[in-house]
């Protein structure tokens, strides 16, 4: 399949690209704002040259597509609120660019990356195919902005209900590929135990449920090959894992140091999120089947993290 990836720097993009890279079925072609950054990661993975890397603005509605996957927009949710209304407008630029295409070419497939928080800000329990998305509309926060810009894109592919798109809701992802310096439960555990120093973390109970690269890249791949449809699935793990079994799993696997302290009152960037993934299991219809827990998913890309940190070590 001939494949355009819009916003091939973002994380899972990557991730996504990496995997695609092992097999010989997929023609890409990577199209970003800042293509010298792909070509400069593409080098760095041993891939230079393997894949053609486009600017946005030399998009060509004539080229031949089987699919086109939107990762445009901000990886990290908190940053949104610090865009104000630029989120909007690049979520509904490059969203345009590839329903304009889709428009003239029906059969091609289009992927967009939502996010779980397109359900509203507030999870005090996980979701699921009934649940409603709540939007605070007469007090809207900036940390409302990232979902609504969701919510919005996902509204707008309903409404063409002719046409093949698929939204992917993604609830939370771990990757030994992701920024190790942002400030999130998982990349703290990571600087830890890399860096041998003790967490300090809140008592606030969590529920997340961490998809994998491996399980992400098969959900692509089924929605891709699978009878074209207009709809939206959410991502999913084996089983979901609370924040004091994570902590607990780390000390046991990889000898964290914790301590834990009663939490002050805050305000999340993107909401209350104390049960934050879906017990919708639509992806399942595609033959989607996910092969890893949680858990097992972590403890995989810890190791690779961990790894590579070892290896960099000895050749110091």
């Amino acid at each position: 399949m001939r494949l355009a990836i819009f916003g091939a720097t973002s994380q899972i993009a990557k991730d996504l690209v990496l995997h695609f890279a092992a097999q010989s079925n997929h023609e890409l072609v990577l199209y970003g704002r800042r293509p010298e950054a792909i070509v400069q990661w593409l080098s760095y993975v041993g891939l230079a040259g393997r894949f053609e890397v486009v600017n946005f603005n030399d998009f060509n509605t004539h080229e031949h597509f089987d699919g086109i996957l939107n990762f445009v927009g901000v990886g990290d949710p908190a940053k949104a609120a610090l865009m104000g209304a630029h989120i909007f407008d690049v979520t509904l630029q490059y969203d345009d660019l590839a329903l304009n295409y889709v428009r003239n070419h029906p059969e091609c497939r289009y992927i967009f990356l939502s996010s779980g928080a397109a359900y509203g800000a507030n999870f005090f329990t996980s979701v699921d195919e009934k649940s409603l998305s709540y939007v605070a509309i007469n007090k809207l926060k900036s940390q409302d902005w990232y979902g609504v810009a969701k919510l919005h894109a996902e509204c707008r592919h309903r409404a063409l209900g002719s046409l093949p798109i698929v939204d992917v809701r993604v609830f939370s992802y771990f990757s030994h590929t992701q920024d190790m310096n942002a400030r999130f439960l998982m990349t703290d555990i990571v600087r830890a135990v890399r860096d041998n120093t003790i967490l300090k973390t809140s008592d606030d109970y969590i529920v997340r449920d961490f998809i994998n690269p491996l399980d992400f890249f098969k959900l692509i791949s089924v929605l891709l090959l699978a009878p074209a449809e207009n709809v939206v699935v959410d991502t999913y793990s084996l089983k979901v894992i609370d924040k004091p079994d994570l902590l607990a799993a780390m000390k046991e696997k990889f000898g964290l140091h914790y301590e834990i302290s009663q939490s002050s009152v805050s305000v999340n960037a993107t909401g209350d999120k104390s049960h934050y993934y879906s017990r919708n299991t639509r992806a399942a219809d595609f033959g989607y089947q996910p092969t890893l827990t949680s858990l097992e998913g972590i403890v995989k890309e810890m190791q690779m993290i961990l790894q590579g940190t070892a290896r960099g070590t000895d050749r110091a």
